[in-house]
């Protein structure tokens, strides 16, 4: 009869301590998955809008194209882990290089840590018009105009 005692005395505070550790466990790894996983998705997204930028740069940059203005429409994720994120991005003259200049475009989960940058490589006869947007709005586009000084202006559109 005392063995039972002893076995009931040493597994029922594992049990009552297996109640409150394995939910606060299982918190803290989806915690971590949900982070990385939307930092993943955010990734995705601003991987797939600097490559949206350099398409629509290099097709403004062709020589045959004298001037005009083209949009390209984003077709990114409106939410990533029911947040809507925002971008913006800063143009950077390459040091020693005369032919190229690098947009870095940063993306951020708003209401979120979360944020990444992808540096995109241009040409130097390109400017980058201070504007931002953000993923939920219905018309978040990438705007380009090239003049007919083959300069060419990119921005986001709203």
């Amino acid at each position: 009869m005392a063995n039972i005692t002893i076995e009931y005395m040493i597994l029922i505070p594992i049990l009552i301590l297996q109640i409150f550790l394995l939910p606060y466990a299982a918190g803290i790894f989806m915690g971590s998955w949900t982070t990385s996983s939307n930092t993943l998705a955010l990734n995705d997204a601003c991987a797939h809008v600097s490559s949206s930028i350099g398409q629509l740069y290099f097709f403004l940059n062709n020589p045959s194209l004298s001037s005009g203005t083209v949009t390209n429409n984003l077709n990114i994720p409106q939410y990533i882990g029911n947040y809507a994120y925002s971008g913006n991005a800063t143009l950077i003259s390459v040091s020693g290089s005369s032919s190229e200049a690098v947009l870095e475009l940063t993306l951020t989960l708003i209401g979120s840590t979360i944020s990444t940058t992808t540096p995109v490589t241009l040409g130097q006869n390109v400017q980058w018009l201070n504007s931002t947007f953000t993923s939920n709005s219905n018309n978040a586009c990438i705007t380009g105009q090239k003049d007919s000084n083959n300069t060419i202006l990119l921005s986001f559109g709203m």
